[in-house]
């Protein structure tokens, strides 16, 4: 199947229960309806436990560490060098997540590229509301009233929060821009980062998830908390969930906008969607808030869905890897995958209903002596090494340093039908079921974990260091 264009979407920090298609109680519009039409795959996972252990599959097809020993895809063959030279247009834009720049090799092959790092709205005073947020919710909350009188007068929609400092606004207005541009077959990248920490939806969202008049009360009670240290109690962690809804709801109405752009410049019937989440986020589940070093599927399992025009579209209950997503979007527009890629395309499945291939989708992590120690890991050096393996029902995950180590505990089995929220590791003297799950997964783990230390041993660090404005964005997302 070949069409003309392709729009990835990527979401950062989404997990797959936060959209209606992966769980009947949530209302995302726009996703619901790209559902109904296209392919839903329910047991998508990612490569890794954030973005940039995550996102060398998306773009490149390959596993993080796998070509230079760090972080970063400048020396693998990207999904958008593979289209350029096929005579594609590629775009690219990313909501300032500075882990997706030109430093870590993401522009390659893009005609046009802005990862929106510097720029509008990236001055001391955005940076500063970027990274406090019970300030930019107080500002929020008192400006709220005559804004919504103010929208309401000018029969405007109150979906724009006070600052544009997820660079939604910026990212959507640039691919509109290269998708009305477009003359001939293109690819259009645009990452999301409205549902990573701090969570400052625009009030309209937070008003509809929560059913509240005012709705920003809740962004000042939790940031508050969080942000002086103070215990997350139920209310707190209540709050946060429902902001977190509700910045999934602006990212979906962004979605519905470009929608809108390929229809109005006649591009919608020639153009796949493909939306995914790079890796899920944490609300104490294990313990912790965000995405910390964890292979969990509240972190790994992500939405993945592909609208494909034409096609009949459908739910695959087989378990897939990011690592899909570039040869997939490669088949769609007729380009031939890289050699180097690890990953299959599920066009055939898109298509036909052929059933993906069953390899065991592998994830990894990198943790410190603490599970939340800073500085956030950008190689294997940086901690011990977590490494995952998961089949339909399945999930084995390995501490493969702890090997030895008689106070560590080494290995965790999960069995997800029984046990979605992976508490009873079944690991530990298995029934017979459990041993033989461990001994079909524990060599995807050993295999992987030794193909990226000879990987690592043999390769330079390519990483080199980051620039003062990139480090500080870094920093604002609570990583350094």
């Amino acid at each position: 199947m070949t069409i003309s264009n392709v729009l990835l979407v990527t979401v950062d920090s989404l997990r797959a229960d936060a959209v209606g298609p992966y769980d009947e109680g949530r209302h995302t519009p726009v996703l619901d309806d790209l559902a109904a039409h296209g392919t839903v795959f329910e047991r998508a996972f990612a490569t890794g436990n954030w973005t940039p252990f995550s996102f060398p599959s998306i773009l490149a097809s390959r596993p993080v560490f796998a070509d230079t020993g760090a972080i970063g895809v400048t020396e693998s063959p990207t999904l958008a060098e593979t289209l350029a030279d096929d005579g594609v247009a590629t775009g690219g834009f990313n909501a300032a997540n500075g882990f997706l720049t030109e430093h870590w090799g993401y522009d390659d092959g893009f005609d046009a590229f802005d990862a929106f790092v510097t720029g509008s709205g990236s001055g001391r005073y955005g940076r500063y509301l970027a990274t406090h947020p019970t300030v930019e919710a107080w500002v929020q909350l008192a400006t709220s009233p005559a804004r919504r009188l103010r929208a309401w007068l000018g029969g405007d929609a109150d979906d724009r929060p006070f600052l544009d400092a997820s660079r939604l606004f910026d990212v959507e207005d640039a691919a509109t821009s290269f998708i009305a541009d477009a003359d001939g077959p293109f690819f259009c990248w645009v990452h999301y980062m409205d549902t990573h920490t701090p969570y400052v939806p625009a009030p309209r969202y937070i008003r509809e998830v929560s059913g509240d008049r005012v709705g920003t009360h809740r962004m000042l009670h939790a940031h508050v908390r969080t942000g002086l240290g103070l215990d997350v109690d139920e209310r707190t962690l209540a709050e946060l969930r429902t902001l977190y809804q509700a910045a999934v709801r602006q990212v979906d109405a962004s979605i519905g906008r470009l929608r809108e752009t390929l229809a109005a410049t006649g591009h919608y019937d020639d153009t796949a969607i493909v939306v995914v989440g790079d890796h899920g986020e944490e609300f104490q589940e294990h313990g912790h808030l965000a995405h910390y070093p964890k292979l969990y599927d509240e972190l790994v399992r992500v939405p993945f869905i592909v609208d494909v025009p034409g096609a009949e579209g459908g739910r695959v209950a087989e378990h897939v890897g990011l690592d899909a997503v570039p040869p997939t979007v490669a088949d769609l527009l007729g380009a031939d995958p890289d050699p180097a890629w690890t990953g299959d395309s599920l066009v055939p499945t898109v298509a036909d209903g052929e059933t993906p291939r069953d390899d065991p989708v592998v994830s990894v992590a990198v943790r410190g002596e603490e599970v939340t120690s800073q500085p956030i890991p950008r190689s294997l050096a940086d901690g011990d090494l977590l490494v995952s393996a998961r089949d339909r029902d399945w999930t084995y995950i390995r501490n493969v340093d702890a090997e030895g180590d008689a106070d560590a505990d080494a290995d965790e089995l999960y069995h997800r039908p029984s046990d979605p929220d992976q508490r009873e590791d079944l690991s530990v003297d298995p029934a017979p079921e459990a041993a033989a799950a461990i001994e079909r997964l524990r060599p995807a783990v050993e295999d992987h974990a030794a193909s990226l230390r000879e990987a690592s041993a043999d390769a330079s660090d390519a990483e080199g260091d980051a620039d003062a404005d990139l480090e500080a964005h870094l920093e604002a997302l609570g990583y350094r």
